[in-house]
């Protein structure tokens, strides 16, 4: 099989970087963890024929996941209480579920 030898391995050492403050390198090897290789992220690319493509494939793929980790989270809800309309809505649903089980109730007495 004809093939070119232009796979690419990107090893980034996460625990000796100095472009990360220890907050952020916490982070990512938080967020990371089941990708890390002693303390290092490795990324591989062969999808193109071209080593020169699948390096810049796999600096692409190191900046994307290194933003994705670094990103904070999600801010955590705050909890509110339900309306007022929504708890007499809930209320008046209840009580028309509870009156059309006691009409069927009632017919099927009136039926034996």
């Amino acid at each position: 099989m004809n093939t070119t030898d232009s796979r690419v391995q990107l090893i980034f050492d996460l625990e000796n970087s100095r472009s990360l403050n220890v907050v952020l390198r916490a982070r990512v090897s938080r967020r990371l963890a089941g990708q890390l290789v002693d303390g290092c992220l490795v990324i591989t690319a062969s999808e193109q024929r071209s080593q020169y493509q699948n390096r810049r494939l796999a600096e692409q793929r190191l900046i994307t996941t290194l933003q994705a980790a670094v990103a904070p989270g999600p801010k955590t809800r705050r909890a509110t209480r339900p309306t007022k309309g929504s708890q007499e809505r809930r209320i008046t649903t209840k009580k028309n579920r509870g009156q059309t089980k006691r009409l069927r109730s009632m017919q099927v007495k009136e039926s034996d």
